[in-house]
């Protein structure tokens, strides 16, 4: 008997790089070297696929571990929390655990009364903010536990802090390339700025996997980049902190309210990079106002401009907040975030 099962998004033989892959390998791999030997892995990447290889894992799970443990996003939730719920039934000493990524489970859950009815069942459910605790109390839940979103990275050192003082000033986007993202918006406010200055005060590199399912929109609008706009394709998760150390300030100009906390903006900590970035429904769970990086109301491009327009004409609004980034960045890595999942670990 095993001490924990995990059934995630892992992509066995394949390179992805979605929040959904990289928060469940950096999770099991912690999980992993606390618990040696005591973790077994289930990749439940494989679309439709996934349908018929299911119910096979689930009752294996259940019959080789303590504790079950699912990283799901939408179709998977629908998928394995009703067959981990059914099966306990013969399994009645196994504990189930879910491990939310992002901030959407309460309002996708809002219409959804058998599912919320089935997840109320789970031993424990991990969500990355206290705005997500509160709202799934609200939809009567007691069984929230709050395991903030980590990463592991090497944080550089103060002494390796860079402090760019001559423009052009170098910022970025960090996240997957989409219209939801905000990268439309980044790119307007560079451009505003630029404008405004009448010189190239800013560069904008765009960093990420760009969605399968909006190629066309990133392609036609990659046409319109004026020289200092350019996209800078994927980079490896263990190669972002020294990437982005070189940058002035990272960019966050989300159009999903409900993020949890996203890997993004804990790479740019590792690096002492500020971040500048919509207000979104969990912004005060990551960001802390003025320290770490400086917010702006979410969906308002203007006021993303003029907090631009002022760190150009006085870096020193950004660059005195490298050295909290660095000390923020402890607060969410794996050896003190995993701990918590730890300790709701059923005994074998």
């Amino acid at each position: 008997m095993k001490r924990a099962c995990v059934l995630g998004h892992f992509g066995f033989g394949e390179n992805l790089l979605n929040g959904q892959t990289i928060k469940t390998k950096i999770v099991t791999d912690e999980l992993e070297r606390r618990l040696p030997d005591e973790v077994v892995k289930m990749d439940t990447h494989g679309g439709w696929k996934t349908l018929l290889k299911a119910p096979f894992q689930v009752l294996k799970a259940l019959k080789t571990s303590a504790n079950v443990i699912i990283f799901p996003a939408h179709n998977g939730l629908r998928i394995y929390a009703p067959l981990l719920c059914m099966a306990r039934r013969f399994f009645r000493r196994r504990k189930l655990h879910y491990a939310v990524i992002g901030g959407w489970l309460a309002s996708y859950l809002s219409s959804k009364k058998l599912l919320t009815k089935t997840l109320k069942s789970f031993d424990a459910i991990y969500v990355e903010t206290s705005t997500m605790k509160r709202a799934l109390e609200e939809l009567g839940f007691d069984n929230i536990v709050i395991m903030p979103n980590c990463k592991k990275l090497l944080p550089i050192s103060s002494e390796e802090l860079v402090y760019p003082t001559e423009e052009p000033y170098k910022l970025c986007t960090f996240s997957r390339v989409m219209k939801e993202k905000g990268i439309e918006d980044a790119i307007e406010a560079v451009k505003a700025v630029n404008g405004r200055a009448g010189r190239t005060a800013y560069t904008l590199d765009i960093y990420g996997q760009i969605d399968p399912a909006q190629t066309q929109w990133f392609e036609e609008l990659k046409t319109g980049f004026p020289l200092y706009v350019r996209y800078g394709g994927l980079v490896p998760f263990d190669k972002s902190v020294e990437v982005l150390k070189e940058y002035y300030l990272l960019l966050f100009p989300t159009r999903f309210f409900t993020e949890g906390i996203p890997g993004t903006i804990i790479d740019a900590y590792a690096a002492g990079v500020p971040v500048v970035s919509a207000r979104w429904e969990s912004f005060g769970d990551i960001i802390d106002d003025d320290l770490t990086g400086l917010g702006y109301e979410f969906n308002n491009t203007a006021e993303l401009t003029e907090i631009l327009h002022k760190c150009c004409l006085a870096p020193r609004i950004a660059l005195d907040l490298k050295e909290k980034c660095l000390m923020k960045s402890r607060e969410f890595s794996p050896e003190s975030v995993v701990g918590i999942m730890i300790d709701n670990l059923g005994d074998i």
